[in-house]
């Protein structure tokens, strides 16, 4: 018989607030699992970015009155089977003391199936007053529409199916008899609706095609006798397929399963540094964090490591938000090889620089995210994305991890990436928070960091004038860090007696703003009539970027000041330490009343700030403050040692599972917090910033170098530059630059000169001209020999 009430409510997801993620360590098992409230959720499969279903557990009645689901109506208690081992055992007590479910869950590292044993043990009566359901909610793929259900057996086994609109297929399969099978739509026919209505399943429907579906299997609890019992979930193309693996791993048995499981993850921590914290009691942070880098990274599609298994805020979301954060973030990806590399993980490292090299875009930069397979799924462009990669084949290049081969075949990638740098930046088209547009001293220190990595791997290669070129672009962008991100005279400068602090960011340079600083940023995802807001006014701890990446020293006054301005407006004082917004006005967050983001709120503290903050304390030689901000960090992770995006910093809305100092709704976890995590740790270990580039300590704290240009090109049109300077005219084509600095009493014709990268440029004697001179240009393009049709001014300061 079909279901009826077709096609059910639309998908949702569900929480993101996971206490639990875990995969087998080998290629023959391809799925990802994740718990919250103690039941599973999201389960991935045949790659780590498709999620297949929205959630599994079970449900108790006695058949007449009684009614219980275990994920909302239990007490949950969760640790991993073994240290470093992320299989989990999970003790899910009755809140009305009546029964306990206890669950140990891992997936089969042989086959696609996701394995569960489970013990039912009542604390009130006995067996005879009980029926227990497992309820599955398919998800098939990435999607909670057009998905089908339906009851069959194969070879005599009884088991549920469904199929999704991408033709991937699931079965559910129990080691015990089902007492009862039944499929429906979600809200209208599914079990849940029969059980919290009827307390049983009055209805057995056969087939619920094409909607958002659930199916539900009653077990047979008079046939436990006590013992435990397995719920196996197999993934495959063909339904016949899925079935035979559940079979499979439920005859092979479940510590079979778990004996391949724990070997696999004991053989990979072994290989890692000992990086462990002395002194914790039910958890090893580090062993937590290094699990979860692993588990992001699919065997089978080595280096892509995704953002996040979870979706932030998905009880609020469905088919609409299509990645979640299961997709490839270039930045977040380099975060992660940093933390892999930390811990002496070099393979996995060394696997994200490969992924990368396959993965970047023709003409030389990175998609802003991405699936697996490379395929863009949002558009922006972000500069510090382009950077990134350079610094991770510069970091393996100088801890040794680069054979001479090896830096021979990633050449062409630095190039192509430094080419796209010169070409298109400083400014970026994204910041890091993938919002604002302009000059961002996080985005500036990763692309001159790049730059000058990039300087070293050309010229190893032989490519000299590549190289000088790119040091030199970088020693122009360096010289201007502070006219474009240092703003002084503020209210804030007044009332804290500051000389100035770095911004969050600054619009790019246009015509109508006296300065970048003086142009107005669009506050992204707050209500309009609060989005224009002065650069000059926003602050960020971004700007500590300047010293992680050794442009600036920790104790340069300029960056003492910016460090006062981010403690009195961004630093938030928790129950586990102190913690930071982003920046000032954010509202990527909950509301006010803690109802979940929808596209604007306010956005909460982030714990990886706390990891950046220690990095900056630890450059400064503060180290014990550092320790105390690494735990800080370890505290703001969640029962299972797991840590979220945000962290919900307003008294307790208890209703709404919000706590103060605890997880918000955001995403949990987020594997860039783990990294940086592991990075902290790794630097603590080795008293000094793991992850700092060389080079540009060398160059702007030791030599002091600066450019004796200042560049002008049409993405960054310089309006004036400092006595003394010569003026470069960066272009992309072949030119001629007709020019005067006499208001045309004299002028002169220079060619501009093919260099590198394609960019054509030439520098004009400027550098003799007095004070208040204005040179004026303008440009004819030889290749079609046409004139641009304006003059360009440029002021002597």
């Amino acid at each position: 018989m079909e279901a009826p009430g077709a096609p059910g409510q639309p998908g949702r997801w569900t929480s993101s607030a996971k206490s639990g993620v875990g995969t087998a360590l080998t290629a023959n098992s391809r799925i990802w699992f994740t718990i919250s409230h103690g039941i599973l959720n999201e389960v991935y499969f045949p790659r780590v970015d498709a999620a297949c279903t929205r959630d599994f557990g079970l449900i108790v009645t006695d058949g007449r009155d009684y009614f219980s689901e275990e994920k909302r109506h239990a007490h949950h208690d969760i640790k991993m089977v073994e240290e470093g081992v992320p299989g989990f055992h999970i003790v899910n007590t009755a809140r009305d003391g009546r029964y306990k479910i206890e669950k140990k869950i891992l997936t089969d590292p042989y086959r696609d199936t996701l394995l569960q044993e489970v013990t039912f043990t009542p604390l009130h009566g006995s067996f005879s007053d009980y029926r227990l359901y497992a309820l599955l909610a398919p998800h098939l793929v990435n999607a909670g529409a057009n998905n089908s259900a339906w009851v069959e057996d194969y070879k005599g086994t009884p088991m549920l199916f469904a199929r999704g609109h991408f033709g991937m297929s699931l079965a559910m399969a129990c080691s015990l008899p089902w007492k009862a099978r039944s499929v429906g739509y979600v809200g209208t026919s599914d079990g849940w609706q029969q059980l919290s209505y009827y307390k049983h399943l009055a209805h057995h429907y056969d087939s619920a095609p094409n909607g958002n579906v659930a199916m539900t299997g009653e077990i047979d609890l008079q046939a436990t006798a006590g013992q435990p019992f397995l719920l196996a979930l197999a993934f495959a193309v063909r339904p016949e397929e899925a079935a035979y693996r559940a079979l499979a791993s439920m005859q092979t048995g479940y510590k079979e399963a778990q004996r391949g499981y724990v070997k696999g993850w004991r053989r990979w921590q072994e290989s890692l540094l000992p990086l462990d914290r002395p002194g914790t009691d039910t958890l090893n942070p580090y062993r937590v964090s290094t699990t979860v880098l692993a588990c992001h990274q699919p065997v089978s599609f080595p280096g892509a490591v995704i953002a996040s298994l979870s979706i932030p805020w998905g009880f609020n979301k469905g088919d609409e938000d299509l990645g979640g954060y299961h997709l490839v973030w270039p930045r977040d990806l380099v975060e992660t090889a940093g933390g892999f590399l930390a811990a002496g993980a070099v393979n996995e490292a060394k696997d994200i620089l490969s992924y990368l090299h396959t993965v970047q875009e023709a003409d030389g930069h990175w998609s802003q995210n991405m699936w697996l397979d490379g395929a863009a799924y949002w558009s922006g462009v972000q500069m510090d994305e382009c950077a990134f990669p350079i610094l991770l084949v510069d970091m393996l290049r100088r801890e040794g991890h680069l054979s001479a081969d090896d830096l021979d075949r990633f050449t062409l990638m630095v190039q192509k990436a430094t080419g796209f740098l010169v070409r298109n930046g400083p400014v970026t088209g994204q910041d890091r928070w993938e919002e604002d547009a302009g000059y961002s001293p996080f985005t500036l220190a990763v692309e001159i960091a790049g730059l000058l990595a990039a300087g070293d791997i050309l010229e190893l290669a032989g490519h000299k004038r590549d190289a000088q070129y790119a040091r030199e672009t970088a020693d122009a962008w360096n010289d201007q860090i502070e006219r474009w991100t240092f703003a002084t005279d503020t209210p804030l400068c007044r009332r804290l007696g500051l000389s100035g602090y770095y911004v969050r960011i600054a619009p790019p340079d246009h015509a109508d703003a006296a300065s970048p600083l003086d142009g107005f940023v669009p506050v992204k995802n707050r209500p309009p009539e609060q989005t224009n807001q002065l650069a000059s006014l926003l602050i960020s701890p971004d700007a500590l970027a300047l010293v992680r990446f050794g442009l600036r020293a920790a104790d340069d006054p300029r960056i003492v000041d910016t460090v006062k301005a981010i403690d009195d407006s961004l630093r938030v004082e928790l129950p586990q330490g102190p913690l930071w917004y982003r920046y000032n006005g954010d509202g990527y967050g909950e509301h006010e009343d803690g109802r979940p983001f929808d596209g604007t709120g306010i956005g909460r503290a982030w714990p990886l700030l706390a990891g950046e903050r220690a990095h900056y304390e630890l450059a400064a030689g503060r180290t014990d403050e550092a320790r105390r901000l690494l735990s800080t960090l370890e505290a703001s992770s969640n029962d299972g040692g797991l840590m979220p995006e945000q962290i919900w910093d307003q008294a307790d809305i208890p209703e709404r599972e919000l706590f103060r100092g605890k997880p918000s709704g955001s995403a949990m976890p987020l594997v860039w917090a783990h990294g940086e995590h592991i990075k902290l740790l790794r630097s603590l270990h080795d008293g000094r910033v793991f992850d700092m580039p060389v080079q540009t300590v060398e160059r702007y704290q030791h030599r002091k170098v600066t450019a004796a240009f200042r560049p002008w090109c049409f993405n960054n049109r310089a309006r004036s530059i400092p006595q003394g300077k010569k003026l470069r005219v960066e272009l992309l084509s072949p030119a001629m630059v007709h020019w005067t600095i006499d208001n045309w009493a004299t002028a002169h014709d220079d060619e501009a000169q093919d260099v590198a990268f394609g960019v054509h440029l030439v520098d004009l004697p400027t550098q003799d001209a007095p004070s208040g001179d204005k040179i004026i240009f303008t440009i004819k393009w030889l290749a079609d020999d046409n004139w641009e049709g304006e003059d360009f001014e440029v002021m002597i300061e």
